[in-house]
């Protein structure tokens, strides 16, 4: 047991030297430092220091002559310790345990770090933070855990170390407790945290904002820094992150970019002041304590050049900071008449003496941490509302059209704790557009509290004040609160509720955008796209089961020649055997539609038995003048093109909506008045993270949607498809590498997402005559078929059927151990006996424990099982919705109060969802009557809301026909 604290003890080691780039302990104020040197000797690691300082200085020596082998090991052995130590796992299973285990000593460490240098660290600056990092790190890398060590350690310990250490291949360490492959940039995150050094911890401050526990938003951020992905994050690295889905992985990115933001303007901000000569000590802590682009402002608005300076720095300049202090440290000596000089503009009478005084106290209050603390505080526990009323210069004369749009709000008022996100959107067009004037409430109480609060404890002098005084700390602090706080306190509330509302619209649209681009797919039938219009006539186009246009037309059905175009309709529907119509919502849907209906109604089309569906055209006319149209049909008139765009949605929605522009797409809520930054980020996120899910068939699929594959960009996508011209087509995932431009590191992000169909490669192995049977597909190649194949190495030459399932190729050697533990083969994949082989195995042994024998994850073993027994061409769209197909019409005159409909959900908000119920108007089912007991029992759902796409059974509750808005109760879910 004499060896197991020694190893904890180092491990410790590491971590204490990780805190020395955290100086929010240690640079917040001396009482802390000596809190925790009280606190260290009831610590349990007391007696140890001497043991691993004997350690420390022997490799210290050895350190000079170390040849280039030994460093590599120095190297290899430091990885490993650092990955223990900065991505702690779940403390669920007993390796995640061990991993966390010295976390617990954490804090002994700290405190022993600041017995032995206290003066040291209290005056550490923020550039000699660098050095000393990168000093400690050295001093880790040489006491690393050595192997004997291991031997000694308690079972569980001794296994992963073993398989971490001994194991030269780097499969062992993706596959366990490092399953993030080989960890190359560990050192990078400390690098940009001692760049941007605040004196709060990043990691704590994202936990705190995001509500992610510390050990994931740790994992995330050593993640991010080694340019994972998204979907790559999500599917293969679940044991990192306690399995968070994509939408929490986007908050935290973008969390840590806003943090990140903060830190570097801070220390653009003072270098500036640093240069300027305007940085003091005070100064500097404010501005490191900043957590937010507001509180940046706040502290170093006063400072920035080309204003003409606040009232307190005027005030400052004519010489009356030392009276200010003064009063607060030493009031029985100040003798403000000794300030008056006649002739200065400030200084002439003992009025603007005193106002000059009352400024710069002011300006103390205002910008003090533990003040500011207070008041917020205060806020929280008050009852602050917003309010908005019609603003006078609209009520005399504006549009009136717009300002009836603003009605709800002309005389509205909200608790800021309840208010609703797109009430706040609302709220802020309205002020934008100058409808609406818009003020933040905060009750008299606060301020009377937090006047007493600072006279009396905060600021209250030390000494005796004489009545006139202490009539000036008051007005002080009055004016404080009135001229400086109360603004930032608005400020504050306002740019938190929009900036929380924004990032909700943007989730908002980014969850309709992934229902949309996942709806099911309609195979196998071939469909007429129609893009209505009135005098340019619909234009009509026919394509494919396999999405090939097969005949384009113009119809003109709307300007009195209905009859005869209806013939034309019919020979081209049954010349290709056409049942199925597809219109665009756009102008002229609804007589398109009830042109259709007719039709269909009077049995018009038989033998054949047509249905229609509308789909959206939104971004249609903008993709059919883009250059990916003029690429893909060049010979084809744009306004044809859009038609084949509105079938292609039905048939392939995924494929054919990648090619548009995602905000054009029209699923989201105030889209125009967010962050354009945010919402592109966000929803291209989404496109990625869907096309990666849904995978694509590497020798068929379009580089427009190859180039929204995890870790695949425009110019690598434009590489594979060049690739797979002059090669024709890929037989395995290895030959991905042979590609240009795409590295390790993009390989390994996309190889996941990358399908391909076996039966096409075996057709395109036996056409070339090379003997690769299904028996010898994961085998090496013989002899004669290295004769017969080109002269590159034969592992690239050989299929895979490991390639045409979910499985990642860092997993691949688990896969096949686990097959051979269950006794299947490759064959088998996606059949019914590979499932009954699984469960058998699963039932008898558990997952837990299977994975325990493969020396894997539950979470990498479970994705295997997906892999092995999802059938071959499963797609995740299947349990999505369809479109609906309609045969008949209804209008918006026959809708009445009771009315059961069927509909499919248009686009979901956060104050309801819109339906569409086929009367060319959108019906509207308050969030309100959306319950958990309507919804479907069988579909999994994240959240109580619908998303577009999905069918509905809804009752009409009101019809209102000169607004055009219809009320509807859900009553279930289809």
């Amino acid at each position: 047991m004499s060896s197991l604290p020694r190893r904890v003890k180092s491990e410790a080691k590491a971590l204490a030297s990780e805190d020395n780039e955290l100086p929010s302990f240690l640079n917040s104020s001396s009482e802390s430092e000596e809190e925790e040197e009280e606190w260290e000797p009831k610590s349990k690691v007391t007696k140890r220091p001497r043991l691993p300082k004997k350690n420390e200085r022997k490799p210290k020596k050895v350190a000079a002559p170390l040849s280039a082998v030994a460093r590599k090991k120095v190297k290899k052995v430091a990885i490993k310790e650092e990955m223990d130590v900065s991505l702690p796992i779940a403390p669920a299973e007993d390796n995640r345990m061990q991993i966390l285990k010295p976390k617990e000593e954490d804090t002994g460490t700290k405190s022993k770090t600041l017995n032995q240098k206290p003066e040291v660290l209290k005056k550490m600056a923020i550039n000699s933070l660098q050095g000393k990092n990168i000093k400690s790190w050295e001093s880790d890398e040489k006491p690393s855990t050595s192997v004997p060590v291991v031997g000694n350690q308690v079972k569980h310990e001794k296994s992963e170390e073993d398989f971490s250490f001994d194991e030269p291949p780097l499969k062992k360490i993706k596959s366990t407790s490092c399953p993030e492959g080989k960890p190359v940039k560990n050192l990078g995150g400390s690098k940009v945290k001692e760049e941007f050094e605040m004196n709060w911890d990043i990691v704590q401050a994202l936990s705190e904002i995001t509500n992610v526990e510390p050990w994931v938003c740790a994992n995330l951020i050593r993640l991010f820094q080694e340019e994972n992905t998204i979907p790559f994050i999500a599917r293969y690295r679940k044991e990192l992150i306690n399995n968070l889905e994509a939408d929490a992985l986007r908050e935290v990115q973008q969390t840590l970019e806003e943090l990140r933001t903060v830190a570097k303007k801070t220390h653009t901000m003072i270098q500036k002041l640093k240069k300027e000569g305007k940085l003091s000590g005070c100064l500097l802590t404010a501005l490191l304590n900043c957590r937010t682009l507001e509180e940046l402002d706040h502290v170093s608005a006063p400072y920035k050049t080309g204003s003409k300076g606040t009232k307190a720095q005027r005030a400052k300049q004519l010489g009356l900071e030392s009276a200010a202090l003064s009063l607060l440290q030493n009031p029985v000596e100040l003798n403000l008449f000794s300030y008056i000089r006649p002739n200065t503009k400030g200084l002439s009478t003992i009025q603007e003496v005193e106002v000059g005084v009352q400024h710069i106290l002011a300006d103390i209050v205002a910008k003090d941490k533990d003040t500011l603390d207070f008041i917020r505080k205060l806020c929280q526990q008050r009852y602050i509302c917003i309010q908005s009323a019609l603003a006078k210069v609209s009520s005399k004369g504006g549009n009136e059209k717009d300002i009836d749009k603003f009605q709800l709000y002309h005389e509205f008022s909200c608790n800021i704790k309840n208010i609703q996100h797109h009430q706040i959107l609302a709220i802020n067009r309205g002020e934008n557009l100058k409808i609406l004037t818009v003020k933040v409430n905060i009750p008299d109480g606060v301020k009377n509290e937090f006047c007493w609060w600072c006279v009396n404890e905060r600021w209250r002098p030390k000494q005796f004040l004489k009545p006139e005084l202490m009539r000036i700390l008051r007005n002080s602090v009055e004016d404080a609160y009135k001229r400086l706080i109360y603004p930032l306190l608005c400020r504050e509330f306002r740019s938190k509720l929009t900036s929380d509302a924004e990032k909700e619209s943007v989730m908002m649209f980014g969850r309709n955008l992934r229902q949309l681009l996942l709806t099911s797919p309609v195979r196998g039938r071939t469909l007429m796209g129609v893009d209505p219009g009135y005098k340019h006539g619909c234009k009509l186009a026919i394509i494919s089961p396999t999405s090939q246009i097969l005949h384009t037309d113009v119809v003109y059905l709307h300007s009195g020649q209905g009859f005869r175009e209806a013939e034309k309709i019919k020979r081209l529907l049954l010349q290709y055997n056409c049942s199925t119509v597809v219109i665009g919502n756009g102008t002229a849907c609804r007589e398109t539609e009830a042109y259709f209906a007719d039709l269909i109604m009077k049995k018009y089309f038989a033998p054949l038995d047509v249905v229609y569906c509308i789909v959206s055209e939104a971004g249609a006319s903008i993709y059919s003048v883009s250059p990916e149209a003029s690429k893909e049909m060049p010979d084809l008139d744009p306004n044809l093109r859009s038609a084949v765009s509105i079938a292609r949605r039905v048939q392939d929605p995924l494929a054919e909506l990648v090619k548009i522009e995602p905000k054009h797409i029209g699923v989201g809520m105030y889209q125009h008045d967010v962050s354009q930054t945010l919402l592109k980020a966000t929803l291209d996120s989404v496109v990625e993270e869907c096309v990666s899910f849904v995978g694509v068939d590497i020798n068929i699929c379009s580089e427009i949607l190859l180039r929204h594959i995890a870790g695949l960009n425009a110019n690598r996508a434009k590489n594979i498809i060049e690739w797979r011209e002059k090669n024709g087509p890929f037989i395995n995932r290895e030959q991905l590498k042979e590609v240009k431009g795409l590295g390790p590191k993009s390989f390994q992000q996309c190889a996941g997402f990358i399908r391909f169909n076996q039966e096409y490669i075996k057709n395109f192995c036996s056409s070339k005559k090379t003997e690769l049977g299904s028996h010898a597909l994961l085998t090496k190649a013989g002899a004669q078929g290295k004769k017969k194949s080109k002269p590159t190495p034969c592992a690239s030459q050989q299929p895979n059927p490991l390639d045409q399932t979910c499985i990642h190729p860092e997993s691949y050697t688990i896969a096949m151990r686990f097959l051979s533990f269950i006794g299947g083969n490759t064959n088998d994949i996606g059949k019914s006996d590979m499932q009954q082989k699984v469960n058998a195995v699963i039932q008898k042994e558990g997952l837990e424990g299977t994975a325990t024998r493969l020396n894997t994850t539950v979470h990498t073993l479970q994705l295997i099982i997906d892999g092995l027994t999802q059938p071959e061409g499963f797609d995740i769209r299947t349990d999505f919705d369809k479109p609906d197909f309609k045969r008949s019409i209804v209008c918006f005159e026959d809708l009445s109060v009771g009315t059961v409909l069927t509909g499919k959900v248009e686009n979901a908000t956060p104050f309801g969802v819109f339906v569409d119920i086929g009367v060319g108007k959108a019906g509207l089912i308050p969030v309100r009557n959306i319950t958990e007991a309507k919804l479907s029992k069988v579909k999994k759902r994240k959240s109580l809301g619908l998303g577009p796409g999905e069918r509905v059974e809804v009752k009409v509750l009101n019809v209102d026909i000169p607004r055009l808005r219809i009320t509807l109760d859900l009553i279930r879910v289809l």
